[in-house]
This record gives C-alpha cells, structure tokens and sequence, in this order.
C-alpha cells in the first residue's frame, strides 16, 4: 500500500517539477492547494480518530488514496519550488535513507516502541522552534530546523515500522489497522523528504 502511495506522490510530483503548465495553473489558482491542505488534514483525523473507519473496506483504501492525491499535489507544489537537480538528489538521499532505516527496524534488536512520548514532545520542540526560524528567517535557524525535522522522522519511521511488525515489540498495532500503519509509514516518509529537500536546497 505504503509503495503504491509513494508511485502516486512521484507521479503528481513529476508532473509539477516537468511540466510548467501544470505548476502555473496550480499557482495560479491557489485555493486549490488550501483545499488540499484541508481535505489532506480532514482525512488523515478521520483514518486516525475514527477506528469505524479506518477499518472498514473499501472506505477506508478510498478515503487514504484521496489523501494521497492531495498530498501529493501539496509535495508537488513545493518541490516544484527547487531545481529539478535538488529534488533529484533530494529524491535520492531519501530512498537511501527510507531502505537503510527500514532495514535496521527489521534487523535490530533496540526496541524503539516504548519511546513514543518522547518524539511526541520533541515533535512539538520543533514545531515552536520552527516558528521561531520562520519569524527570524534566518537561515541558520532554518538549516537546523531542517535537519532536526530529517532527524525526528527518521526515528519516527523506525517507530512506526516497529510497530507494525509486531513480536518482541513492547507496543504494536493491530493487523486489522492496516491503513493506520501505511499512513504513519507514508507522511513519515514525505515529512523526510521534504525536510532533506530544504536541507539540499540550501546549498
């Protein structure tokens, strides 16, 4: 499901980075990215709040395919912002990193389930400390920003994954919260690469 929703996002986002019309008519018409942004943060209270739905076929793999186009759209106007060598690279460093983490969540024997609180409250740190960045705008603030935020949801996607798998774990969820899972591992993935894109973007 998780691979799926990633082909949407490269898709939509391709179509932003290379063709120029679609990135002009979108900023054009911006009411269309507030009512992605909305719809996006609708349905992901909805799959994370209401378990009646979450788990209930087929609703719940429309309800997170919809999200996914939204997000997409959301991923694809910001990185239509930056060079296509950036979100190239940014791209790269990001499946490399994804393949690495998820391989030492299978592979390691460090139980990260038991430290949800603790990226719970580092989560928030950093959401004040980037509004902070955002008022200095200054540029050091922000690369640090971004690189804590990289930082964050790598642990977060090695929480999740641990989490769904399941065993040994100290915490796990449900096999019936399947789409609960694939949409923690999917927003953990985007909130990387989005965060390494402005690293990169940076330089």
């Amino acid at each position: 499901i998780v691979t799926l929703q990633l082909l949407i996002t490269v898709a939509i986002t391709a179509l932003f980075v290379f063709l120029k019309p679609v990135k002009i008519f979108f900023y054009s018409n911006s009411w269309i990215l507030w009512v992605a942004l909305g719809c996006t943060l609708a349905i992901m209270i909805v799959l994370v709040c209401c378990e009646s739905v979450s788990r209930k076929y087929p609703i719940n793999i429309i309800l997170l395919m919809v999200f996914t186009v939204f997000e997409s759209i959301l991923v694809g106007a910001i990185s239509a912002v930056y060079s296509i060598n950036t979100v190239f690279i940014a791209l790269g460093i990001t499946s490399v990193v994804v393949i690495a983490l998820t391989i030492f969540a299978f592979q390691t024997k460090i139980d990260f389930t038991g430290y949800g609180i603790y990226l719970f409250v580092f989560a928030i740190v950093l959401f004040v400390f980037g509004i902070v960045a955002a008022i200095l705008r200054s540029q050091i603030l922000n690369i640090l920003y971004a690189a804590l935020g990289a930082g964050l949801f790598s642990f977060y996607l090695v929480f999740d994954t641990q989490l769904m798998l399941g065993g040994n774990h100290k915490n796990s969820i449900s096999p019936e919260d399947y789409i609960f899972a694939a949409l923690n591992i999917y927003v953990d993935i985007i909130n990387l690469f989005l965060m390494i894109l402005r690293l990169v973007g940076y330089r």
